[in-house]
Formats: C-alpha cells, sequence, structure tokens
C-alpha cells in the first residue's frame, strides 16, 4: 500500500534557487513540495495552511536565521524535521545548529540526489549529514587538539592523556626529559593548573567544549 507523500516546505532567500527545488520535487515520490519562502517569517506566517512534516531551510537568511528557525518551527510542531543548508562546513555552526535541534545539515550546492538521500535519512533514521560535513566532525573530534598549544604541547598533551611517562614522551619525540618538562611546565602555565592530573581535566573539560 502507497503511503502519502510527506509534506515539504523550503525556504531559501535566492529566488532563483526556487524553480530549482520544485524541479527537484517533481521527481521525488515520496515528498511533496507545498510551498517555497524567502524567509523564516514568511514561512511561519503560512504554516497553518501548508502544515509541512519537514522543513528544508537555508542557515543564512533576512530577519530569523535558519538556526534561530527552529525553536519558532519546534513551537508550532514539535515533531517537524528540519534540514539546513549552508554554503558553510564550519564545525561552529554545525555545532550550533544540531544543538539548537536540527535533525540534519547540507552543505551547498545541493544536488537532486544529495536533497532526497537527506530527507530519506531525516524520514528512516531521524538525521543526515553530507559527506564533508561528517568528514569534518569526525577530524575535528580525532585531532584533539588545543589551540592555547603550541604543534609541540598538543603533541606531549596526548602523550600524557595515554599516560605516558616523561622519559617515554622523551624517546617518542626524540628529545631529552628536561625538554619534555619545559613544554609541560608551559602547559600547566597556559592550562592554569599546577599538576598533571589538573592538566588533563582541564583538557578533557577543553575537549568536550
Amino acid at each position: 500500500m502507497k503511503t502519502e507523500a510527506l509534506r515539504v516546505i523550503v525556504i531559501d532567500d535566492d529566488q532563483n534557487s526556487h524553480k530549482k527545488y520544485e524541479n527537484y520535487f517533481e521527481t521525488f515520490f515520496d515528498y511533496q513540495l507545498v510551498g517555497t519562502f524567502k524567509s523564516v517569517h514568511d514561512a511561519l506566517q503560512n504554516y497553518r495552511k501548508y502544515r509541512p512534516e519537514i522543513v528544508v531551510s537555508d542557515v543564512t537568511l533576512f530577519g530569523i536565521s535558519g538556526i534561530e528557525g527552529i525553536q519558532y518551527f519546534r513551537k508550532k510542531d514539535a515533531t517537524v524535521k528540519i534540514i539546513l543548508l549552508s554554503v558553510k562546513n564550519d564545525f561552529d555552526v554545525v555545532k550550533k545548529a544540531f544543538k539548537a535541534g536540527a535533525n540534519g545539515y547540507l552543505t551547498k550546492p545541493v544536488t537532486s540526489a544529495r536533497l532526497l538521500g537527506a530527507l530519506n535519512s531525516v524520514k528512516e533514521n531521524g538525521a543526515a549529514l553530507s559527506h564533508d560535513v561528517a568528514r569534518t566532525l569526525v577530524e575535528m573530534f580525532q585531532k584533539k587538539t588545543y589551540e592555547a598549544l603550541s604543534k609541540r604541547e598538543n603533541q606531549i598533551a596526548e602523550y600524557l592523556g595515554q599516560g605516558a611517562t616523561y622519559k617515554s614522551i622523551a624517546d617518542k619525540l626524540y628529545v631529552t626529559p628536561s625538554t619534555v618538562n619545559f613544554h609541560i611546565q608551559n602547559i600547566y602555565l597556559k592550562l592554569n593548573v599546577n599538576s598533571k592530573s589538573a592538566a588533563l581535566e582541564k583538557l578533557r573539560m577543553l575537549q568536550a567544549s
């Protein structure tokens, strides 16, 4: 038995892109484009009329941004799914988007196939990410670097977190233990701590923030 197509609205301040989205949705059997808007405000004004199940919104908009708009859409319907679009895959922007409650994040330009994939992912799994955004997030979490520390200090901090001794760190980096101690004292100074345990705790906090 065929299920009814999910209702979708698109918000993009580039009027020329609206026709592109209309063409995309003509080929999407499981999704129906019920409205296109240039601003969050316009979409909210027509929300009751179109009752969207998925909102696809640009991040950068005049007035209310796509990220700010999430709270307003959720007040209208707590279950609505929201996919954000942006030319940026900046970690801070992505983090802010998902913290605000976004279900998906796609970088522009958005092709028909990528949009359909995101819609399917949100419908089936509740979340969607561009491959480039996912790669950026993975790299950020794997990198484990701290802006306040130099490249060498970051290396030493990584080894400290693994429980390495001063001597073993020195051996790995081909330097003397006294050089390692010098860098560790600089790390303590920059982190405003006085011990290894306090330094590791501070680094964990920085990594989680």
